[in-house]
């Protein structure tokens, strides 16, 4: 599995500062402790950057690029640095994202014809938020048609189907994983991506970890190609790069219905299962979900 370091970002205490007065040590520092965790790329995200995006964006990939060879995902929604940050890279980059809003469909999918650019194609429709499995599939063939029109072929589209909270909606949480076991059905050739760490938005900082963890060896049940990750969740590395086999087929058991002995697993796989019933909708989210 191919993991993207999601902590060069602009919302950051250490990063926001440093991406606006042009400081490079942070940024370089960060970049070196990403490369050294086992990352394959690192997403650069700079916000919507208004104003000085096309600018900041090839500034922050030349900062990046002297101190590591890893690709670069570049993370914006504007365009335009989007584009500047294209004309920068070294190596193919990822563009992240270009969603199905008529606005941002055709001119995001020209930038990643004209570069020869992976692109991230996020299910994000002209109505918003996909409702469900079924949703998400009608605009990845959406998408796909689009991109293949323009000659775009279907290995350079990584598929984010929009991972949400689960404090907010455990139906979105369920259709994202449905979706994912349609996904090679409907769009072959193409790669799928999850920002990862929505999934944990608004629980307890202690918590996100496990949510984290076991929502992506539940995807990867399913064939998840990468995933937007905390480049420092070392457990979260070890298990996709096979050193916990135990504990991913515990999780795909748990999927696909066998029911934990709890008093036969270790405290760390005891707290795997009830993340799962958690997230499968089989029992109910509390901040209190790993005590009961």
């Amino acid at each position: 599995m191919i993991l993207i370091g999601e902590n060069i970002n602009m919302m950051s205490q250490t990063i926001g500062p440093a991406l606006k007065d042009r400081n490079p040590k942070p940024i370089q520092d960060l970049a070196k402790a990403e490369t050294g965790s086992g990352v394959d790329y690192l997403d650069l995200n700079i916000g919507p950057a208004r104003k000085t995006g096309s600018e900041l964006m090839p500034w922050v990939v030349n900062t990046v690029q002297e101190v590591t060879d890893l690709p670069l995902s570049l993370d914006t929604t504007n365009l335009a640095a989007t584009e500047a940050g294209l004309q920068t890279t070294r190596k193919t980059p990822l563009i992240n994202s270009v969603s199905l809003q008529p606005d941002r469909i055709g001119p995001g999918l020209e930038l990643a014809k004209k570069y020869d650019a992976d692109v991230i194609a996020l299910l994000w429709g002209a109505e918003g938020m996909p409702r469900d499995a079924n949703e998400r599939a009608m605009n990845a063939v959406d998408f796909v048609y689009k991109a293949n029109e323009i000659g775009i072929a279907n290995e350079k589209l990584w598929i984010d189907p929009i991972a949400s909270p689960l404090s907010v909606e455990i139906n979105q949480v369920t259709a994202l994983v449905e979706f994912m076991a349609m996904l090679g059905e409907i769009a072959p050739g193409c790669k799928s991506v999850v920002g990862l760490s929505n999934i944990s938005n608004g629980t307890p900082t202690n918590l996100r970890p496990w949510l984290n963890r076991t929502y992506l060896m539940m995807l990867m049940k399913h064939g998840l190609h990468s995933a937007i990750v905390d480049a420092f969740d070392t457990d979260l590395i070890q298990i996709v790069r096979g050193k916990r086999p135990e504990i991913l087929s515990l999780v795909h058991r748990i999927m696909d219905g066998e029911t934990p002995d709890y008093s036969s697993l270790s405290e760390e796989e005891a707290k795997y299962a009830k993340t799962v019933r958690v997230l499968t909708g089989k029992s109910l989210y509390s901040h209190s979900w790993l005590e009961i």
